[in-house]
């Protein structure tokens, strides 16, 4: 088959969760450097593994298309590297994914200056967001899901950010090999939130090369292209007749080889955002994207609540960061699929989606459900 769109629905897709006996109730160990390790999940399904600096995703094993399991998330050996270079990996990133230029925050008349990091603008949150804090963190366990939900304080002041936040993450897998990520936050002023996970996935295998060989679909018809520096231009634009244009699922090595000059601003890889639904924000779960690997036969689709969906190619991993098996992650190791609010306009306005004010409930729902084809 030459596109896998045509893979969902078909005969030769299959769910891993076949007839299982047996549960696995989630299992905690101390680590000084990373807090909690959790691991949970259902034998002959998936496991997961997550760390509570930075209410992390370190480890989701999905067996192939014979039932044999593999990690499929990206995740550093050395905690010196958890809080430096791939302090984002599978981490829960806020308050506010993503960048926003010159850390200037405009929430209705007044501008909030924010901390910045050392290109000026305020990336995931800033240079101490949500990714190198301790969550609590409480597991829960029924016959047919397991989990953990994480919690966390962030104070009136945190980042330059207005208001306290009071947020929570849970982390869910369930007997069909969905693993749902729900976010919830209240707020005592008006503020912005934007709470996401930057996991980085290999669907062959963390320590398997690079992603070039998948194949990804993005539903989606527009999207937000970049100025110098990597930066929002504020406005949409069309995918047609463009690399961005992934209706019908496509090779990366296909796409990156294209001479568009957006890869190029984005130093040789994708680093945007595509514009979902119509950019409206959604009760329930829609299909955002889908990730096919080839040899394994593994496929992920991504269903979200989100407005919007961040595609980053691992074009800036260089071996720097060292796997947990000890090899480094180079050039296009992973691929990370981010629902998120829309990206903050350059003059900083906050979108509608991303503002939480006093008496309101930020809600987000994401789910990646894993299948396997063929046999």
């Amino acid at each position: 088959m030459t596109h896998t769109d045509e893979l969902v629905g078909h005969p030769a897709v299959t769910r891993t969760a076949d007839a299982r006996a047996g549960t696995s109730r989630p299992v905690r160990t101390a680590d000084r450097a990373t807090g909690e390790r959790w691991r949970f999940g259902f034998p002959g399904g998936i496991s997961a593994e997550v760390r509570t600096l930075g209410a992390r995703l370190h480890s989701l094993v999905v067996p192939d298309r014979w039932g044999h399991g593999a990690d499929v998330v990206l995740a550093a050996r050395d905690s010196e590297a958890v809080r430096g270079a791939a302090r984002c990996f599978g981490a829960t990133v806020g308050r506010c994914a993503g960048r926003i230029v010159r850390g200037r925050l405009a929430i209705g008349d007044t501008v909030h200056q924010l901390d910045t990091q050392e290109d000026g603008h305020t990336t995931n949150g800033g240079p101490h967001g949500f990714d190198g804090r301790l969550w609590r963190c409480e597991p829960f366990h029924s016959a047919h899901r397991t989990g953990v939900r994480l919690f966390l304080h962030s104070p009136d002041g945190d980042q330059g950010f207005p208001g306290a936040l009071d947020a929570q993450v849970t982390y869910t897998l369930d007997r069909d090999d969905n693993l749902t990520l729900s976010y919830q936050a209240v707020a005592d002023a008006p503020t912005a939130v934007d709470l996401a996970n930057h996991v980085y996935w290999n669907l062959e295998g963390h320590n398997r090369g690079n992603v070039l060989a998948h194949h990804l679909r993005v539903d989606a018809s527009q999207y937000v292209p970049l100025a110098a520096g990597r930066l929002p231009l504020g406005s949409y634009r069309p995918v047609n007749a463009s690399p961005f244009d992934l209706r019908r699922a496509r090779r990366l090595s296909d796409v990156l080889t294209s001479a568009d000059p957006q890869l190029a601003l984005a130093a040789g890889g994708i680093d945007h955002d595509w514009v979902l639904h119509g950019g409206a924000g959604r009760d329930r779960p829609r299909r955002a994207a889908l990730l096919y690997a080839p040899l394994s036969g593994r496929c992920l689709e991504v269903h979200t609540t989100e407005p919007a969906l961040r595609v980053r190619t691992g074009h800036g991993l260089s071996g720097g960061v060292i796997g947990k098996t000890g090899r480094p992650y180079r050039v296009h190791a992973g691929v990370v699929l981010q629902p998120r609010r829309l990206p903050a306009l350059p003059e900083g306005a906050v979108d509608a989606y991303a503002l939480l004010r006093p008496g309101e409930v930020y809600r987000s729902t994401t789910i990646f459900s894993f299948r396997r084809i063929g046999a």
